[in-house]
């Protein structure tokens, strides 16, 4: 798969588990862990950059005498979902042509 599409979707792995509610890094991992592997060194910038676009928000609450960072999606991170849900219909029209044009093979549909 593509890396910067692997990336996208990632991203919004990340938000679609905050929209259920706030969440920490151990817990986003195993979340998202079973749809695609994630490690530490991966979640971490993606969570800075989703902090910096405005898709999340961080605070800080103490658990076992640590400070735990929690992330909240945002009204901009609801929003990027449902533009990639947008997007990813549109690349599904190009998956359907492309599917008919070569002799209607249609395994491979993202959606099915």
């Amino acid at each position: 798969m593509d890396s910067q599409m692997k990336k996208g979707m990632m991203e919004v792995c990340i938000l679609s588990v905050l929209s259920r509610g706030d969440s920490y890094g151990y817990q986003l991992i195993k979340d998202i862990e079973p749809i695609m592997p994630l490690s530490e060194s991966t979640l971490y910038p993606v969570l800075r950059r989703l902090e910096a676009a405005g898709s999340l928000t961080v605070y800080s609450v103490e658990h076992n005498s640590r400070l735990r960072k929690y992330y909240s999606i945002t009204n901009e991170g609801r929003q990027r979902i449902a533009d990639f849900l947008s997007e990813w219909a549109e690349v599904n029209r190009v998956y359907d042509f492309i599917a008919e044009v070569n002799g209607g093979v249609r395994s491979g549909r993202l959606d099915s």
